[in-house]
Parts: structure tokens; C-alpha cells; sequence
């Protein structure tokens, strides 16, 4: 259900606690790691008899399977010139025991100082073991160079990446200014966090996860804090059992509208219902029902009034009817007007559990002094980067430059469950961050968001707890939006059929 996304200061605990608490040598997991990704390689390439193959190393653990690799290379018949960053009497550790295995061998063993990069013939295969996953900040302007000849040849070469593309950080997925651009990378016992942020596949290219041998106890022991949203999270859809009726699969409450903004709790309701609630009901002022149910005998409404806008004494009548509902989501389509946002205030004081807020919910909540610490735990928000910024009142900028700092500055201030939208959409409490692996162009479109708090809503009704919530109905909303990228493949979709592609999305996993 959820895959551990160590960060370089994770594995690094993993890999020690292994070593010195364990007794697992060193050298026993390089020579798994290397073997493992030979491998693959060779899954990717066929046959290296006679292939030239360049094996770049750098001083720490990458060099060292990168050395490993080339022992097992030329037993294949392939032609393997090691180029190496340090003197070689500077190699530490197991790197200096594969390389001196490798120099026994009589594998071609070059200072990179000493070489002319740019003059290199063109090889058929490139090995890139020069920077780990503990590599950040900005790149020396010697590596810089190096990585940049490593591309050119990179071109006419398949290029292997061990662990993560050098110059890549291993922790954001972010390249300051370049990084090793790989055909396939082969990555250790975890998928790394930064592997997964939706910019580093211009990089990874396919990321293939190995085994090394880092017991299952050592795991447990010393959990990761990121997740890796996984395809059996949809293993917890609820059942739809032969006793079902419409009241026992949920009653989902959608709280919104106004003038001109009608669509979004339509989309809402939508969504709940097409993601398997048995009853969705629109609170909305009484003068806009008939536009938010346009025509739609599906859903219910409760109209409020025989005005057309929100008013402060309508939060009490619907705090009232709160506990008739299994789940509500508040906010989509209500307006920023100054009465719109009393209302808001008024209801979130008092805001229920199993409420998903959303939209303009959200702007409202901004307004107050240290608004997101008083929403319950069992209570879900929903912020666009825009939205977030608002929240932790902050620059937007400064939430897509570090998604993840930005997540983890709101749940140490907010015990509810976040999910932060966006490519690559992050899942959060105080426990843990959880990442989808997800990020469609065909979900960018007016109202996906919409539906997607339907669908949250929709499974907190029926019994799933926020944060599993989050992680199914964030998961199950990407499915939805790959799908409809085979029949929309140049995007024109609309939020609707992203709602109505929800059901052919559970029947496709349910059919794997």
C-alpha cells in the first residue's frame, strides 16, 4: 500500500545499522548492489560481448559498485575503462577494496585528472557512479564539466545511472545546474525520495528498485517518515456487500456555490457519487439549488433561505444538521464575498470532524490568526500551492521551490491531514508524508480539484479514516486521470469525465 522513500540520511541509517548492529559486511551489500545492477543492464541492453563501456567513479559508495560492476562486465566479454575522480591511494573503505580488485584484474584504471574528457572515442554503454544520493547544493565547476561531456556522449550511449543520476539531489529531486541524464536508473533495497519528484524523470529515466540484502528488521526498526503511494492502496475501496442500501454506503454533505460558481459543488457531488457514496446532499443558499442540481436527479439539495448568497446565521442552521451526515466537504464554489467568508469563519469555529475543506473554505481559514491549528485531526484540507502559500502566508513561489518543507512547516502547526495538489501531490500528517506517483497533464483542467474532494469526502463517509482517505481518493483520482489520457490523449477533457472515469478506474485494478 505504501512503498518507504528513505532520504540519504535514512538509508545512511540503514546502511550503518546493518554493518555494525547486524554484521553484514560492507562489502557483501556493494557486491549485491553491483551484481543486481548488471543485471539490470543487461535486461536493457541484451548482450555486452565486446561492447565499449565507460565506468565513471567517484570517491564514495557509488564509485565503489561502479568498480564492482566493471569486475563482472569483463567476465561478460565486454571492453570496460574505468575513469576514476581521486588518486587511487585516496580511495577509502570498501570503494578501495573493488578497486584494487578491479587493478588485480587488469581493467584500464584512468585519473580523470589526467584525461582529456572531451577526447574520448564514443562508447556503446556508460556506467555513471560519480555522485550518491547524498549529493546537494550546487555542482563544482569540475564536475559541471564532466557531467556535461558524460551527456554528449551520453547521446550516441546508454547511460546507467547507480543509485541516482549524478548531481541530482537525493533528497528534492532538484538538479543545481545539471545532473547525469540516464536512460535507466538502478537505485538500492528503496526508491530514494528525491527519485520520486516529478522533475527528477527528466533524469531518472526508467528507475529500477534492487534488493541488497538490508534486513527487514533494520526497516521496521528505523521507519522512513515519506511513502511512495502504492497501486494496492486501492485494495481498501470499501466493499460493496449484497445487504448494501444507499444509507449504510455514507451520506456525503457538500457545503458551497454561488453566483457563477454553481459547477463546483455539481462536480463535488459528482464525485462522491461516483467514487460509491450512497447519498450526496448540496447545502447551498436557496435561491442558486436549482442551478447546483442542474437537472441532475442524483443529487439532493438542501437550500438555506431564498437568498442567493452566504450569510453568518446559515452556519448555525447547517451546524445543526451536521450529525444527519457521515462526512462533509465545505468550500467548493462559495465565493470570497466578505459575507461568504463570515459564514466560513463561523462554521470552521465549530467545524466537525470528517469535514474535508476545500477551495474557499480554505481562503476563509487564512483569515484566521493561527486558523490551522485549531481544525480537528479528523478533519482534511485540501490547498492548491496558491492556497498553501495563503495558509502559511508565505510567497507561492516558495512552496513549488520545496514542496516537501512547506508540508512539513503546516502539520507542525495543524494535526489534520493535508494533501497538497499539484504534479507529484504530497499526503501529510504528523506521522508521515506520503507521495502519488501520479502527475497528469489530463487532471490540470477547471473542477478536477472539485471532484477530488468529493471523492475524499465520499470515502470518509464510509468509514476510512482522513489520512487513508487521503491516500485512496489522492491515488484513485491520478488513476482516473491516466486513463483518460489514452482517449484525450492531447488533454480536452473535462472535470466531469474525470468523475465518471472513477468507476472504470477501480474495475481496472480490480482486473490486474
Amino acid at each position: 500500500m505504501l512503498l518507504p522513500l528513505p532520504t540519504p540520511a535514512e538509508m545512511a541509517i540503514w546502511d550503518h545499522e546493518t554493518i555494525h548492529a547486524i554484521g553484514i559486511p560492507g562489502v557483501t551489500l556493494m557486491e549485491s548492489a553491483s551484481r543486481e545492477a548488471v543485471r539490470v543492464l543487461l535486461e536493457k541492453v541484451g548482450s555486452v560481448t565486446a561492447k565499449d563501456i565507460f565506468c565513471f567513479a567517484g570517491s564514495g559508495n557509488n564509485g565503489g559498485d561502479a568498480f564492482a560492476m566493471a569486475r563482472h562486465l569483463i567476465d561478460l566479454g565486454a571492453n570496460v575503462t574505468i575513469f576514476h575522480t581521486k588518486p587511487k591511494k585516496k580511495y577509502k573503505g570498501e570503494a578501495r577494496t573493488n578497486l584494487m580488485l578491479a587493478q588485480k584484474l587488469d581493467i584500464p584504471l584512468k585519473h580523470l585528472a589526467r584525461v582529456d574528457i572531451n577526447s574520448l572515442s564514443q562508447p556503446d554503454i556508460i556506467l555513471d557512479g560519480l555522485l550518491g544520493t547524498g549529493f546537494k547544493g550546487e555542482l563544482r565547476p569540475d564536475y559541471l564539466k564532466l557531467i556535461r561531456a558524460i551527456n554528449r556522449m551520453g547521446d550516441k550511449a546508454f547511460v546507467l545511472s547507480i543509485d541516482i543520476p549524478s548531481g541530482l539531489d537525493g533528497l528534492t529531486g532538484t538538479v543545481h545546474p545539471e545532473a547525469i541524464v540516464a536512460d535507466a536508473t538502478v537505485t538500492f533495497q528503496a526508491m530514494k525520495l528525491g527519485l520520486t519528484m516529478p522533475k527528477a524523470s527528466q533524469n531518472t529515466g526508467v528507475v529500477h528498485v534492487c534488493p541488497i540484502g538490508i534486513p527487514e528488521k533494520i526497516q521496521k526498526d528505523y521507519p522512513v517518515k515519506h511513502y511512495l503511494i502504492s497501486k494496492n492502496i486501492m485494495a481498501h475501496i470499501p466493499n460493496a456487500g449484497p445487504t448494501m442500501h444507499k444509507g449504510t454506503a455514507g451520506h456525503v454533505l457538500v457545503i458551497g456555490g454561488s453566483q457563477g460558481l454553481t459547477g463546483a459543488p455539481h462536480l463535488t457531488a459528482l464525485g462522491a457519487l461516483r467514487s460509491g457514496t450512497g447519498l450526496v446532499t448540496v447545502a447551498c443558499p436557496g435561491g442558486l439549488a436549482d442551478s447546483i442540481k442542474s437537472g441532475s436527479p442524483d443529487i439532493m439539495t438542501l437550500p438555506l433561505g431564498t437568498e442567493s448568497e452566504w450569510t453568518p446565521k446559515l452556519a448555525g442552521t447547517i451546524l445543526s444538521e451536521a450529525e444527519r451526515f457521515d462526512a462533509i466537504v465545505v468550500g467548493p464554489g462559495m465565493g470570497r464575498t466578505e459575507k461568504t467568508v463570515d459564514f466560513l469563519k463561523t462554521f470552521i469555529a465549530d467545524c466537525p470532524s470528517n469535514t474535508v475543506l476545500d477551495a474557499d473554505a480554505l481562503f476563509a481559514l487564512a483569515q484566521f490568526p493561527k486558523g490551522i491549528q485549531k481544525i480537528p485531526q479528523q478533519a482534511v484540507l485540501t490547498p492548491h500551492p496558491g492556497e498553501m502559500a495563503r495558509l502559511l502566508k508565505i510567497q507561492s513561489a516558495n512552496i513549488q521551490t520545496n514542496r516537501l518543507a512547506a508540508v512539513q512547516t503546516f502539520v507542525d502547526n495543524c494535526a489534520a491531514t493535508l494533501i497538497l495538489k499539484g504534479a507529484g501531490t504530497l499526503v501529510a500528517n504528523q506521522i508521515m508524508t506520503c507521495l502519488s506517483p501520479f502527475s497528469e497533464p489530463n487532471l490540470a483542467v477547471g473542477g478536477s480539484g472539485d471532484v477530488l474532494s468529493g471523492v475524499i469526502g465520499s470515502l470518509m463517509a464510509r468509514g476510512l479514516s482522513p489520512m487513508r482517505a487521503s491516500c485512496l481518493g489522492v491515488y484513485w483520482h491520478g488513476l482516473a486521470g491516466h486513463l483518460l489520457k489514452k482517449e484525450f490523449p492531447t488533454r480536452g477533457n473535462l472535470a466531469s469525465e474525470i468523475a465518471n472515469m472513477l468507476p472504470k478506474a477501480a474495475m481496472e485494478h480490480r482486473s490486474c
